[in-house]
């Protein structure tokens, strides 16, 4: 795997333990742009890895560092994802410049990547999550589009759920669910958890609430992140 130095000013010391993976898209017009603002000292923004859409891969921040990728989010009540993460970007518009599908050479490049991260981390795949995971409230990257059951097939995340609905599932136990997954999503303030969630382990159920699919995913993904965290 060849990897391009290109450092970034944007880092401070670590204090956490690794052991999260954080995906993004990069949201902007060109790899460029988006390259150009990581390493620009006046964004104070920055990722360890940014993956170009042909695949190339450049190093910004070390490993041993805090780069600041995540911003303002939890996973499993923690709020501290910058200090234990890794954090990838990967190469695409999103959803205000016209998202799309990643491309075959970037992807296999991802999971090149994350396959290296999480060995050398020991990162269980239900802490390989995306950026609208931690940040619910404010992000949608890797988006739908992004292709988790590559990640799963290797054994490197948790891919989407591919099981039949389940109406007979109790809203409490559903949304309960949800917040044992990792979300941030209290009772009576869990949209934006429920959207984050369908986007990754759901898609055809984005924005449908907690319909049968939806249940019966909430059930099967909280088993899944139960057994890994044990």
């Amino acid at each position: 795997m060849q990897v391009l130095d290109r450092p970034s000013p944007n880092f401070d010391a670590r204090k956490r333990v690794i052991d999260m993976i954080v995906l993004h898209y990069t949201g902007m017009k060109s790899g460029v742009e988006a390259l150009h603002r990581l390493c620009d000292s006046d964004a104070k923004v920055s990722a360890h890895y940014l993956v170009e859409e042909d695949g190339r891969l450049f190093r910004l921040v070390q490993e041993e560092d805090r780069a600041w990728h995540a911003g303002r989010g939890s996973w499993r009540g923690d709020d501290q994802i910058n200090g234990r993460s890794i954090g990838v970007e990967i190469v695409n518009p999103g959803h205000e410049w016209g998202y799309r599908p990643f491309p075959e050479e970037q992807i296999n490049a991802v999971l090149e990547l994350v396959h290296d991260i999480a060995k050398r981390h020991s990162i269980a795949p239900s802490l390989v999550l995306g950026h609208s995971d931690v940040a619910p409230r404010r992000k949608e990257d890797p988006g739908e589009l992004f292709p988790w059951d590559r990640l799963a097939a290797a054994g490197l995340a948790l891919g989407t759920y591919q099981g039949e609905g389940d109406p007979s599932v109790f809203y409490e136990a559903a949304l309960n669910a949800l917040s044992e997954i990792g979300y941030d999503a209290p009772s009576g303030d869990h949209a934006a958890g429920l959207l984050a969630f369908q986007r990754r382990f759901v898609p055809a159920s984005l924005g449908k609430g907690f319909d049968a699919l939806t249940k019966a995913a909430l059930i099967d993904v909280a088993k899944k992140v139960s057994a890994h965290t044990r």
